[in-house]
């Protein structure tokens, strides 16, 4: 049976989609001509296909995704990272910015150094292929980082990127936001305090409408200039 949940619907596996002219997508599947949800989340109609964007489970690596990784070990010519993800995520010599010679990454890259990625490939066996090659893709230094369920980050950015450009301008943090569901801030200790707090109640209120309005009045109450003595 599916709930209303706040505006949007929220589903269980088994739940019947509908028998219309849309196509299953991800977390979807067709029987007798009628579309089923197979996850827990909520349902997305997008493009003339259904999807489920799920409410929890790990990170499934998809090409062309940002991620925010953590190096836990180290090769002569790769570095494993940690991307929440079930899948091994190795870094190759050959794909960051540097000529690393063979058995020379601990001089590059340690164990515990956070990064920031795009997934390059996942390929039929779930071998993901990371990369540091293009424009932006770095080590990233200081700051904090937070966790969110991966399949909030949308809502975290908003439309356009309206919701993370909304807490940029109010907390002034430098942000990077991991599709699997880790999000870098850096700045002074009260704003990212802020920022936090305010990332953690989006989370929470992922699927409540009018999210965005309640989220400005949120940091314009945290950023309103005390009245003067």
């Amino acid at each position: 049976m599916v709930e209303k949940s706040t505006g949007r619907e929220l589903v269980v596996p088994g739940d019947l989609l509908g028998s219309t002219d849309l196509k299953p997508g991800m977390g979807a599947f067709t029987e007798d001509g009628k579309i089923y949800a197979a996850l827990l989340g909520i349902k997305n109609e997008r493009s003339g296909y259904i999807n489920i964007v799920p409410l929890s489970g790990r990170y499934i690596p998809r090409p062309g995704d940002s991620v925010i990784g953590m190096v836990t070990d180290r090769g002569p010519s790769h570095w494993l990272l940690e991307i929440n993800s079930p899948y091994p995520a190795p870094l190759h010599v050959n794909e960051v910015p540097w000529r690393v010679d063979y058995g020379d990454t601990a001089r590059y890259l340690d164990i515990g150094n956070v990064l920031l990625l795009k997934v390059l490939l996942v390929d039929e066996t779930k071998r993901v292929v990371l990369t540091m090659k293009e424009h932006g893709l770095r080590k990233l230094t200081g700051g904090q980082i937070v966790e969110v369920s991966h399949s909030k980050v949308p809502r975290v950015i908003g439309r356009k990127g309206s919701m993370i450009s909304l807490i940029k301008e109010f907390t002034r943090c430098r942000m990077f936001v991991g599709q699997n569901g880790r999000i870098w801030i850096d700045g002074d200790i009260d704003d990212i305090h802020n920022a936090i707090s305010v990332i953690k109640r989006i989370e929470e209120e992922a699927q409540v409408i009018g999210l965005t309005e309640s989220v400005k009045s949120m940091l314009e109450e945290m950023y309103r200039p005390s009245p003067a003595e």
